[in-house]
């Protein structure tokens, strides 16, 4: 199958030449559910691996799609499957290994689901006897620890990990899990984000949630030392530059009373407690990074939803802050429910359509503020349509520039030069594209003339793109891009991973395997 290449200089709100049908449904192979493997399996190499490319590709996804009986609803409820393809000397081979959290172990042992996930709520033992099922309700709150979403260095440790405070810490070369981590018992939080931004000297910076005044939610900014020089990683939770913090609240939040009563008594999940508020619109936090302090300035715009940060840096007084962005206030995981996303081509589509449309946006915000600009836009570079203005209440309502839209076409799981670039004034990024919710391409964006290179082939399904540089590198998209491809019609061999260039998206090399394998979130290139 030759696969499609292509480049759009076009005006950024066309989709360009991405606009592909499925209606074969070979989506619907993402959420199935695999096996383990006993031993890492050779790969059908074709092309040529670079030689400078030795490492691992390590990658976070569900893998369990039930139990016995038991289905699994939603896209972040799966059980945790670790995957990792490692190169050496031109050789690739697969390997993948369940993480085994409480939620998994104790699912197996009595092969039902025991913990509640994100969208599909555990019901108590059916064979215990009616008082003991009603004192259950009453335990409290069990936190699932299910590390489905990334995995991230820590020193020279690694920790696989989802959205609340339990991490687990895994061997990066065999995958069997060491050991569970609560953050509860070295940081004041209910839970983090599970993409915490690695510095190149091994710090990392989280923000976590916690129990404010009257049940009000508040946020904490996490910074763990260095323990030893560690390598960075993509982050894309909050935005972070060499002097700020960046942070945007939006409408959708956890309504706490609800989570801790009705969870506790009637049985919910955690989508249950999510509420949406039609009025407030988004903030946008700032805070200084070596102080901690937060900056007195409210900045405003209207509603959306936020999920992945592409990068933010500093110029000239002004923050610039790039996000993928879905408009409107409503909870865009409303429409990820698996019985979404395994419907038929026609219904994928038909669901797309209500659901928040995605877009790409840099939002440009003012660190030095006159009140006798009161009215004016405070936008003062060269470069960006995006404006600030002050107004008389002293908020600063912000209006983007949109860097790359097309109707329900996303750019999302955004990747950059991470290392040289994160926090730093950059060109390139690189993102994975949702038609309808379906991944069905790889792109690179240039954030500067919104200039667009995409990877295309039909019935194939990528995952998110991870850049890896050229050890000699002399631009900023020197090296590769690495994704994961299942391409279930394609014959005996139904995934690979996948090689491009990373200056022009060509293909650099394929690797095979004769097994399935199901979607995945996150991950990072360990280099060897």
């Amino acid at each position: 199958m030759v696969p499609k290449l292509s480049q759009n200089r076009a005006n950024p709100r066309s989709a360009g030449p991405f606009r592909v049908e499925h209606p074969a449904g070979g989506y619907k192979k993402l959420f199935e559910t695999v096996e383990e493997l006993s031993s890492p399996v050779t790969a059908h190499v074709t092309g040529r691996i670079p030689t400078w490319l030795r490492g691992s590709l390590l990658r976070c996804g569900p893998g369990l799609f039930e139990v016995g009986a038991e289905p699994f609803y939603h896209l972040f409820d799966g059980q945790a499957l670790l995957h990792k393809f490692d190169f050496k000397e031109g050789h690739v081979t697969y390997h993948r290994r369940f993480v085994r959290t409480d939620a998994y172990v104790r699912a197996m042992t009595e092969k039902r689901i025991v913990i509640t996930e994100f969208g599909t709520y555990a019901y108590p033992d059916p064979c215990k006897n009616i008082f003991s099922r009603f004192f259950s309700y009453f335990k409290g709150v069990e936190v699932t620890d299910n590390a489905l979403v990334n995995v991230y260095p820590v020193g020279e440790d690694y920790y696989a990990c989802t959205e609340t405070n339990f991490i687990t810490k895994i061997n990066p070369d065999t995958l069997e899990t060491i050991k569970q981590v609560d953050l509860c018992k070295y940081v004041s939080v209910n839970g983090a984000t599970a993409h915490p931004h690695i510095e190149n000297d091994g710090t990392v910076y989280n923000i976590g949630n916690c129990f404010g005044k009257n049940f009000a939610l508040a946020y904490n900014i996490i910074r763990i030392p260095p323990l030893q020089a560690g390598q960075s990683i993509p982050a894309s939770d909050f935005g972070l530059t060499s002097n700020y913090i960046v942070f945007v609240e939006t409408p959708v939040k956890i309504n706490l009373l609800k989570f801790l009563s009705s969870w506790s008594l009637w049985g919910a999940n955690y989508m249950d407690c999510f509420e949406s508020n039609e009025t407030m619109g988004v903030w946008l936090h700032v805070a200084e990074k070596k102080k901690g302090r937060l900056l007195n300035i409210k900045y405003r715009t209207s509603a959306f939803n936020l999920f992945h940060h592409i990068n933010t840096y500093e110029d000239n007084g002004f923050l610039i802050v790039d996000l993928c962005t879905w408009k409107g206030f409503e909870f865009v995981y409303n429409y990820l429910y698996l019985a979404n996303l395994r419907a038929n081509w026609d219904e994928v589509k038909r669901q797309a359509e209500k659901a928040p449309q995605p877009e790409a946006r840099r939002y440009v915000l003012p660190l030095n503020i006159d009140k006798a600009d009161t009215g004016k836009n405070l936008v003062t570079l060269p470069y960006t349509t995006a404006t600030a203005t002050l107004r008389s209440d002293e908020t600063i309502w912000l209006e983007p520039e949109v860097i790359f839209s097309g109707p329900r076409h996303a750019f999302e799981f955004p990747q950059i030069n991470y290392k040289k670039y994160g926090g730093k004034p950059y060109t390139y990024t690189y993102g994975l594209g949702l038609n309808h919710f379906v991944p069905d391409r790889l792109c690179k964006l240039n954030v500067k003339t919104k200039e667009t290179w995409v990877w295309q082939e039909p019935d194939s399904y990528p995952s998110e793109p991870i850049f890896v540089s050229h050890p000699d590198a002399l631009e900023e998209d020197d090296g590769v891009v690495l994704s994961i491809v299942i391409s279930p019609g394609a014959g005996p061999k139904p995934a690979y991973l996948l090689i491009l260039n990373a200056k022009d998206m060509s293909e650099v090399a394929r690797a095979e395997v004769e097994v399935n394998i199901p979607v995945t979130f996150h991950g990072l290139f360990k280099r060897a």
